[in-house]
C-alpha cells in the first residue's frame, strides 16, 4: 500500500479548513503551512481563497515569498482558487502596486474581475479532463484569466451569462489555478485531480 501524500494549504489568510476537510476526504493528508520549514514537507500546496493583496503582505512577512518561488519552480504541484489563482499569475491587472505574486502560470489575471461581494454568483463550467458533467462552481469577488501563454492549457471558461467565454480554469504542468471555490460546494472532483497531479508528481520523482 502506497503512502498518502501530504497536501499543505497555505494557512497565511483565507478559507484555510474547507480545504483541508476536502484532502482529508480524499484520503491524503492535509497540513497548514505557514512557514518555511512546513512547506519543506508537503508534496503539494493549495493556496486557497481570500484576499490575495494580504496574502502577499503576509507570505514575505512571513518568509515564505521566496522558499516558494523556489519550489514552485523545482516542480512542487500547487493549487491556487481565487486569491490562489492571483498569487500563481506572472502578470495581475488591478492589483495594487505593492502586490507581489508568487508567479508560476504564465498568465495575465484581472482581479476582481467579476466585481465586488455583492456582486458574488454561482455558475457551471465544464473541467477538461474531469468527468462527472459541469461543475457547480463558486465565484466570490472573483478574477478571469485575461490572456494565457501557449505553454497554459485552458481548462474551463464560463459557460453563461454577460462573462461567458471567459476563463476561470488553467494548468500549466505542476500548476493548476480556478477562478472558483470547489471547496464551497461539497463536491470534490477538482480536489481529486489535484490530489493525482500530486501522486503523479511524485511518481516521476521516485523513477
Amino acid at each position: 500500500m502506497t503512502a498518502p501524500v501530504i497536501i499543505g494549504v497555505l494557512a497565511l489568510q483565507g478559507d484555510t479548513r474547507e480545504h483541508l476537510h476536502a484532502v482529508a476526504d480524499l484520503d491524503a493528508i492535509g497540513r497548514p503551512v505557514r512557514r518555511a520549514d512546513e512547506l519543506d514537507s508537503v508534496d503539494g500546496l493549495i493556496i486557497p481563497g481570500g484576499e490575495s493583496t494580504t496574502m502577499s503582505k503576509l507570505a514575505i512577512e512571513f518568509g515564505l515569498l521566496e522558499p516558494l518561488r523556489k519550489r514552485i519552480a523545482a516542480g512542487l504541484p500547487v493549487y491556487g482558487s481565487c486569491a490562489g489563482m492571483i498569487m500563481l499569475a506572472s502578470t495581475i491587472l488591478d492589483g495594487r502596486a505593492d502586490q507581489v505574486p508568487f508567479g508560476g502560470i504564465d498568465m495575465t489575471v484581472r482581479r476582481n474581475a467579476f466585481g465586488r461581494q455583492v456582486d458574488s454568483f454561482e455558475g457551471t463550467v465544464d473541467i477538461s479532463g474531469i468527468d462527472g458533467g459541469p461543475f457547480h462552481a463558486v465565484f466570490i469577488r472573483a478574477p478571469w484569466v485575461e490572456s494565457v501563454e501557449d505553454s497554459v492549457e485552458v481548462l474551463g471558461r464560463v459557460k453563461d451569462g454577460p462573462a461567458a467565454g471567459r476563463i476561470v480554469a488553467v494548468r500549466q504542468r505542476h500548476l493548476l489555478a480556478t477562478s472558483f471555490h470547489p471547496e464551497l460546494t461539497g463536491d470534490l472532483r477538482v480536489h481529486r485531480y489535484f490530489v493525482e497531479m500530486v501522486r503523479e508528481a511524485g511518481k516521476t520523482t521516485e523513477g
